[in-house]
């Protein structure tokens, strides 16, 4: 490889003096991820436009060049940041922003890879219009699309796989492929843009994208339902399902581990249960609609459905409803990681299992802690409407009589040994591959899909110089 400043003069020729940064302290949040991943950046390029980028990816192909594409690094898996070698280069998109076009008759809107979600839905807000991921981070398409983002409502809209229309790629050798079709019926052969949707910009960069868009809801209402058991919070979504499925848009489940500690750490959030401690399962339950107030009351649809549930046989496990405001119920949610991190160590778990089987899941992770990890709880969390789930081990490690270092990769496979070999699940149900989730993947992937992943894999990038993540 060249030196790295006679090639940051050509990438400076090439885009501009101000689109490559070589600096240590500017290359500092490039180099990190949110929770995970940490390496060392050969330097950041950051093109504005596609044809920089494929002059740029034209650029590092025929140098051999390694190249880490990053949207806002907002992810959880170590996925968007270099190596430790130093020999990586960051493609940050944070300049990728010019194009965000509007079509409210078609409900689509045309996106650069850059753009960000807030400032989507932004420009969405006066047409009456959403992209419809709802997320706790800012992240850009492009890093949505190579994530394939899901949210807290993917029960009513499905993740970015299902709301995605058309897409532009720039190869590893810097071709272009254009494929930013408007249609929603569009049946002529492969449909290429699912190939990009979920790799983490290991077969290519996301660089724009025509995406689906709905109507803004009129009117939302929420309820707290404290549940004894999983059991009944699988009975209750099956009712809310058969009852609402038409403004059902959001399931949100969470333990009273989880729980207790955002009231303890949050003294402006009110606690609905009072002093004492919360039940078992709690569900956050959200309808929405497009219909104004005086066709259809939310509220009271809700507190009608929930009232006739109570009253069945199953509704014997119900132990508290609580109607209130959306915004302080979702306030509650959004609070759960951050007040975990202040409970002591946090091993994070994002995990997926049939809905059928989520409590039985949940219940056989608690009992293997109980049995040989004792010291170690589970404050578990997430999205039971679509069988998603964050399993938030905590500890406190001055007292723990194992070491951090050794226990972490032990707990890591115990789980998801039992998430992906006794029930079905998947060791990533959102989050995605990345270095943090490697080993797992080459753990539990059949070798066909490998091969076949592999094969795509030098097709397309056959000097692999795309990414850290090995799909294949």
């Amino acid at each position: 490889m060249r030196d790295a400043a006679v090639i940051a003069a050509d990438l400076r020729a090439m885009l501009g003096a101000d689109a490559v940064l070589t600096e240590a302290e500017d290359l500092v949040k490039y180099e990190s991820g949110w929770r995970y991943g940490k390496g060392k950046a050969l330097l950041v390029a950051r093109p504005g436009t596609t044809t920089d980028i494929s002059k740029l990816m034209a650029f590092c192909h025929a140098e051999g060049l390694r190249v880490r594409p990053q949207g806002a690094n907002t992810g959880l898996v170590g996925a968007s940041n270099p190596d430790a070698s130093g020999e990586m280069l960051v493609l940050s998109l944070e300049r990728l922003t010019r194009r965000l076009e509007i079509d409210p008759i078609n409900r689509t809107a045309v996106v650069d890879g850059g753009v960000l979600l807030s400032s989507l839905n932004a420009a969405l807000i006066p047409h009456g219009l959403m992209f419809p991921i709802d997320l706790g981070a800012d992240p850009t398409i492009g890093g949505m699309i190579a994530t394939n983002t899901g949210g807290t409502r993917l029960l009513k809209y499905g993740d970015v796989r299902h709301n995605l229309q058309g897409i532009e790629v720039v190869l590893a050798d810097g071709t272009v492929v254009e494929a930013l079709n408007h249609l929603r019926k569009n049946n002529t052969g492969l449909d290429l843009k699912q190939l990009f949707v979920g790799t983490s910009g290991t077969l290519g960069v996301i660089t724009g994208a025509v995406l689906q868009v709905v109507p803004l809801p009129r009117q939302s209402a929420t309820a707290l339902v404290g549940c004894a058991s999983g059991a009944t919070v699988l009975a209750l979504l099956q009712n809310l399902e058969r009852e609402l499925a038409d403004v059902f848009t959001a399931y949100e489940v969470i333990s009273a581990n989880a729980l207790a500690p955002v009231f303890s750490h949050n003294t402006d959030l009110r606690n609905p249960y009072g002093v004492g401690r919360p039940p078992a399962y709690t569900a956050l339950v959200e309808l929405s609609s497009t219909l104004p107030l005086d066709a259809l009351n939310l509220a009271g649809v809700l507190e009608e459905r929930l009232g006739a549930f109570l009253e069945g046989e199953a509704g014997e496990g119900i132990t508290d409803v609580f109607l209130g405001k959306p915004e302080d119920f979702w306030a509650i949610r959004h609070h759960i990681s951050e007040s975990l991190r202040s409970e002591g160590k946090v091993l994070a778990f994002d995990i997926s299992v049939p809905r059928s089987r989520m409590a039985a899941f949940t219940d056989a992770a608690v009992a293997l802690l109980a049995k040989d990890y004792s010291f170690v709880r589970a404050c578990d969390f997430g999205h039971w409407g679509d069988g998603g789930t964050h399993l938030n081990l905590v500890w406190d490690e001055t007292t723990a009589p194992v070491a951090t270092a050794e226990l972490v990769p032990e707990l890591q496979s115990r789980i998801y040994d039992l998430a992906v070999k006794g029930f079905d699940g998947s060791y990533s149900a959102e989050h995605g591959v990345g270095p943090h989730n490697q080993r797992f993947y080459d753990a539990y992937t059949p070798e066909a899909v490998r091969r076949l992943s592999g094969a795509i894999k030098a097709h397309l990038d056959p000097d692999r110089i795309l990414g850290t993540t090995r799909l294949d």
